[in-house]
């Protein structure tokens, strides 16, 4: 009995580049180009010297007490900005979703966050000193009803007046990401709730805010980061009056007196570090919320 002969291997099918990846190829040319290429940049940078030798100067040189002091109040702005954006958006959300109001009311509310969380930089700047400027519009008028803004401790170009104007991006911003969470918020959930005798307080704090609280962390992360690294209306807005991290930066590497490439990248890397942290943490917790809204 002769054997027979061992099947020929069956060869297997050459996968294919898909053609859907020419689709994201543009975004990816540009996160390299932009992202991981200047951040690899700058993490080479704030290790030389002018002399073009390595050095630990340049992240030595953090800790002084200016860049410390600058790198705090950024901290304190982001934080406030963030903090107050993320709570009044959500009243808002929650007033045009779960409310009574007229259903009209959320589509030009998303059409104008759409818009106003864009809206940022020297005409943001701009327009704020035009309202709310020592001779802005509704200074002077609060002036003739007998309200002087500035002599009751108000000013544009201090924290608060930062604060303020960072708001005008943060709340439309808080607005187009909790809406999707608060969507998924089922009415049988609040109808069951109703029907076994709790009250919408209660709802609200044994179901609502519990399922809302992940998303809302997590934008508050987003928040955060989306501040910290404003450069343009800050600058705009106050110019090297306050003194923040993305302005002493600017003054760094616009090649004035001050200006040191190696002190400027180490800047730009602990901005980084902050930022990369804030949004990982929005990451992280988001994937949380879309899974437990699941």
């Amino acid at each position: 009995m002769t054997d027979l002969p061992a099947p020929a291997p069956v060869p297997k099918p050459r996968r294919r580049l898909s053609f859907e990846w020419l689709g994201v190829a543009p975004f990816v040319i540009f996160v390299v180009m932009f992202l991981v290429l200047p951040t690899v940049y700058l993490l080479g940078a704030a290790f030389v010297s002018p002399q073009g030798q390595f050095t630990l100067d340049n992240i030595y040189a953090l800790f002084t007490p200016q860049i410390m002091a600058a790198y705090s109040i950024s901290i304190r702005i982001s934080a406030a900005s963030a903090i107050l954006g993320a709570l009044i958006g959500l009243a808002m959300t929650l007033a045009i979703i779960r409310g009574k109001l007229p259903e009209g009311l959320r589509s030009a509310v998303m059409t104008f966050s759409g818009v106003a969380s864009n809206f940022a930089g020297v005409p943001l700047a701009f327009a704020f000193i035009s309202t709310l400027g020592r001779l802005g519009l509704v200074t002077i008028i609060l002036k003739l009803i007998g309200v002087d803004l500035y002599r009751s401790g108000f000013n544009l170009l201090s924290f608060w007046g930062l604060t303020i104007t960072y708001l005008y991006f943060q709340i439309p911003l808080m607005i187009l990401i909790i809406a999707p969470a608060i969507d998924g918020l089922k009415k049988e959930w609040s109808e069951a709730a109703a029907i076994l005798g709790a009250s919408p307080w209660q709802f609200w704090r044994y179901v609502g805010l519990p399922i809302l609280w992940p998303s809302f962390l997590g934008t508050l992360s987003l928040l955060f980061a989306n501040a910290f690294g404003a450069i343009a209306t800050a600058y705009a807005l106050t110019g090297s009056s306050l003194n923040i991290v993305p302005v002493l930066l600017y003054a760094q590497i616009r090649g004035d007196a001050l200006q040191n490439p190696g002190l400027g990248a180490a800047l730009a890397l602990g901005m980084i570090v902050i930022t990369a942290t804030a949004n990982i943490i929005y990451l992280f917790i988001a994937a949380r919320a879309e899974r437990w809204m699941k």
